[in-house]
């Protein structure tokens, strides 16, 4: 053989053998349902999104730690397109969100369609917040909805027998009408958390907590009504979110933006289809307390 096909079969044996650990890695992660993430070279942004209802945060704050010790990532862009969620899972991304920037992690949100409620609060502690003119956001409020059977149970002959050791144990039961002293402890509980995002508000944006008070009532505002609130702080598209993180980053001429990528094992939703999975979605943060803007249908 000679030295050029000695060559070309050890080039040929070498991307084979890559060909095979990477699909390999792809297997094992698709089996273990984790993200995969490639070692990224030279400056860029990163690109996380948040999109849907906010039922679980263990997602977006994995995405958001992949970059944290990347030291090629000069700014975060956080693509939020969501009417919110639950309170807990907002919570816990916004708390991850801050830890980046006190970290030093320039941070900046594009909000697109919807950033509305839940999807605000994950918004407030952006260095900047960009936002489309027709973004619905805004909504500051929090829900708790319930469901009464009980004329249904009784026409059906369904009956309930309940043993509970507290007098607001089965506050909430589907089975009869909730009493005036349980609705005065749930309107107190929703108004302390209803408190806790006027004040995380009223912190990030450095507004006034009286003022932030008098639009915190659950009206949602387009981008450009939030602009003249000081909800946001530029009109603009993903892209000029993009531009300004870059610049925000010490990052010249157009950005080189990544995004983390991920590989997923099968699930019952790839079974039935995302359309039926969809539709069961909210059930996952549903009797609990939701920042979460949920028009009438």
């Amino acid at each position: 053989m000679t030295k050029k096909g000695c060559l070309w079969g050890w080039l040929a044996g070498t991307v084979g053998l890559l060909v095979i650990f990477l699909i390999t890695m792809i297997l094992i992660e698709s089996l273990l349902g984790q993200q995969m993430r490639f070692p990224t070279y030279g400056a860029h942004i990163g690109l996380v999104r948040i999109e849907g209802v906010i039922a679980d945060s263990r997602e977006v704050i994995a995405d958001l730690r992949s970059f944290e010790d990347d030291g090629g990532t000069k700014a975060l862009v956080l693509r939020i397109d969501s009417p919110g969620g639950g309170v807990a899972a907002s919570q816990e991304i916004y708390e991850e969100i801050v830890a980046l920037r006190e970290g030093g992690m320039p941070i900046v949100v594009s909000m697109g369609a919807m950033a509305a409620s839940g999807g605000y609060y994950v918004a407030c502690p952006a260095d900047t917040i960009v936002a489309n003119p027709g973004t619905l956001t805004g909504s500051i409020g929090v829900i708790m909805s319930f469901m009464n059977l009980e004329e249904l149970f009784d026409k059906v002959g369904v009956d309930f027998e309940i043993v509970k050791s507290g007098e607001y144990k089965d506050l909430g039961s589907m089975n009869r009408q909730m009493t005036p002293e349980e609705r005065e402890l749930l309107q107190d509980t929703l108004d302390d958390i209803h408190l806790q995002f006027m004040e995380v508000v009223a912190m990030e944006r450095t507004l006034d907590i009286e003022t932030v008070r008098e639009i915190a009532d659950g009206r949602i505002f387009s981008g450009r009504q939030a602009l003249k609130e000081g909800l946001v702080d530029l009109l603009g598209t993903l892209e000029d979110a993009e531009l300004v993180a870059a610049r925000m980053g010490g990052i010249e001429g157009d950005p080189r933006v990544v995004e983390p990528v991920k590989v997923h094992r099968l699930t019952l939703a790839d079974l039935v289809g995302r359309s039926v999975f969809g539709l069961l979605e909210p059930a996952s943060i549903r009797g609990g307390a939701q920042y979460l803007f949920r028009p009438a249908k």
